[in-house]
């Protein structure tokens, strides 16, 4: 049977003048007992042992008990219960409510540290946290087991809720707000955060580090100066059905850590929704991500997500995988960016499957050398302003079943990037289906490009083209046109339509069963123009020397010519009515350039 003891600031019958004094009691009785306490303030430190219930006689927080130094409620051995207490300490590192062993349940209680810690559960115990409130301090569990439930962690100094040293702990249906380090830290232990509130921290709102095991479900963070959530240092655990809004980062994972993500939303986060950098890894399904301020997912620095089943809206750019990272993106839905879609940069490679972009820019986007690869696969992309495939520098791109509607140029490649093309399609494009500029390279098969308003497919430089098994219909200026010392080889295309030519090439591209009823032309490149040659004592030529008139030694030349060709002045204009009259005088050179 329980026996019972009262404690009131001033005494009375049958009642204790301080808790002290009661504890004392019931632990030389040495049997379960439930200490009852009056209102009031009681200025002592608690020593518990035993099987003790502590409870205030009034509503919850009549009863405060303070120190002005150091720990006030010791527990170091037995189960015990406090339930309604306010328990206030200054200085207390070892905590204002310390737990040296046993089991230690709080109820419905307030502690106040300042400049300490608020709870320690040190190795072997197991506390359990319910209704109750932590203010200024950190509460701890090193080691231990606990189960925080509708608790409330406010204004801490440092990390609101440390769970390390192989501590076991679950928290349900808390809120932390305010706190100067991180929400909740899991080091090297395990962890559940369920129906959890996360609100103005300074660092990441929940971290999970050193081989840390962590589970966060339901949860909202908002409001923070850096990450929402972050995994690092090998670290695993899973995210799911979490909201962060108004973070630096949504979720940052690095340093060889590998959760698991699903059904997620990252919001308006300043800077990434989903930054996987420095070996991270991670497995993202179902996730939104809207408005991010700069990138919504960045795989960089040897990052190597997984991403599948995810949607983007709003923001700047969607997908980056740049500086050596990587990246597998399957059913991935890009919407209403004011940049580029898809970046792979810098040596890394990305490998994109089922794809929608919509009312972006640019669509995939490839700068680097050779090292840098992007493999892009059933995808669809839609409304964009720019270019639905762009690839300049070393980069290789490779496109199968790809589909570019309305926008402004389908696929380019520039610098001396390769583009490999296949069973794709351009079609409503302003100005061109493909374009290969540079010495780049593009190897095109079963390629189609419908309704383009300037030309189907058009090499310029010292670009290689290799075109097969290809259509370009309806295109307004013509289907093919290869300019300046572009070269390759035209196997098995058509071109079809009423108006302009089939194909405008330069002689260098070989034009191999083509099927057309369109004109075909041979670009003519125009004569080189007349050679001057400035000289000053006679005659010196150092190359051929084509339709030049010479003159020397004289003090003035006049020169008539007859015929329609193009008259210029001593400044280099031409004149209206196409007659010459040229002036040459002294053996000087004039200002203009003009040859003596």
């Amino acid at each position: 049977m329980v026996k019972r003891y009262v404690v009131a600031p001033q005494g009375g019958r049958g009642a204790y003048p301080d808790i002290g004094s009661a504890l004392r009691a019931a632990s030389a009785r040495g049997r379960a007992a439930r200490v009852e306490i009056a209102p009031g303030h009681y200025e002592e430190t608690l020593t518990v042992r035993g099987d003790i219930e502590l409870a205030a006689l009034g509503d919850a927080g009549s009863v405060v008990v303070s120190r002005p130094r150091g720990t006030v409620l010791d527990v170091s051995a037995g189960s015990v219960v406090v339930r309604g207490l306010v328990l206030v300490g200054r200085d207390a590192d070892a905590g204002v409510v310390d737990c040296h062993a046993g089991t230690l349940t709080l109820d419905r209680v307030a502690i106040r540290a300042h400049d300490g810690v608020c709870a320690h559960a040190k190795p072997g115990t197991s506390v359990t946290l319910t209704d109750s409130e932590f203010r200024y301090g950190r509460t701890v569990f090193a080691g231990s087991t606990g189960y925080v439930e509708r608790c409330r962690f406010t204004d801490a100094a440092d990390n609101a809720l440390a769970v390390i040293e192989s501590a076991r702990v679950t928290v349900r249906d808390s809120r932390i707000d305010g706190t100067r380090i991180h929400g909740v830290r899991v080091s090297d232990a395990w962890a559940h955060l369920a129906g959890c509130h996360v609100t103005g921290t300074e660092k990441a709102a929940v971290m999970a580090d050193t081989r840390a095991e962590l589970t966060v479900e339901g949860c909202m963070v908002e409001a923070v100066d850096m990450a929402g959530l972050a995994f690092i240092e090998q670290s695993r655990g899973s995210v799911r059905g979490t909201r962060v809004t108004d973070a630096e980062n949504g979720i940052l994972v690095a340093s060889g850590a590998d959760p698991s993500v699903r059904g997620s939303v990252f919001a308006d986060c300043r800077d990434t929704g989903i930054h996987v950098q420095d070996s991270g890894r991670g497995t993202f399904e179902d996730c939104e991500i809207l408005g991010a301020g700069n990138v919504a997912v960045l795989s960089t620095r040897g990052g190597a997500p997984r991403v599948s089943g995810c949607r983007v809206s709003g923001g700047n750019v969607g997908v980056a995988v740049t500086e050596k990272a990587r990246g597998h993106f399957t059913r991935v839905d890009v919407r209403d960016l004011t940049g580029v879609a898809l970046r792979v940069w810098d040596e890394s490679r990305a490998e994109f499957t089922q794809v929608r972009v919509e009312r972006c820019p640019f669509g995939l986007e490839t700068r680097g050398n050779g090292g840098t690869t992007a493999e892009l696969t059933d995808a669809r992309i839609l409304d964009f302003d720019m270019a639905a495939v762009a690839a300049v520098g070393q980069s290789r791109v490779s496109l199968k079943g790809v589909s570019a509607e309305r926008g402004l140029l389908g696929f380019g490649a520039g610098e001396e990037a390769q583009l490999h093309v296949r069973d794709s399609a351009v079609s409503a494009v302003s100005i061109g289906g493909a374009l290969v500029f540079g010495t780049a390279r593009l190897v095109a098969r079963n390629l189609t490009v419908t309704g383009a308003e300037s030309y189907g497919l058009c090499g310029t430089g010292s670009a290689y083209l290799d075109v097969a098994d290809s259509r370009f219909d309806d295109c307004a200026a013509t289907g093919l046109r290869f300019d300046d010392a572009c070269g390759g080889r035209l196997a098995d295309c058509a071109v079809t339509g009423t108006t302009g030519v089939a194909v405008q090439h330069n002689g260098r591209v070989k034009l191999v069963s083509l099927s057309t009823s369109l004109p075909v032309r041979e670009i003519t490149e125009p004569a080189p123009p007349p050679t001057v040659v400035n000289h000053y004592h006679g005659p010196v030529f150092v190359e051929a020397v084509h339709s030049a008139q010479l003159a020397w030694n004289n003090t003035n030349v006049v020169q008539q010519q007859a015929g329609q060709i193009d008259n210029c002045d001593p400044s280099g204009r031409s004149d209206h009515d196409g007659q010459s009259d040229h002036s040459i005088q002294s053996s000087q050179s004039d200002q203009d350039g003009a040859g003596r």
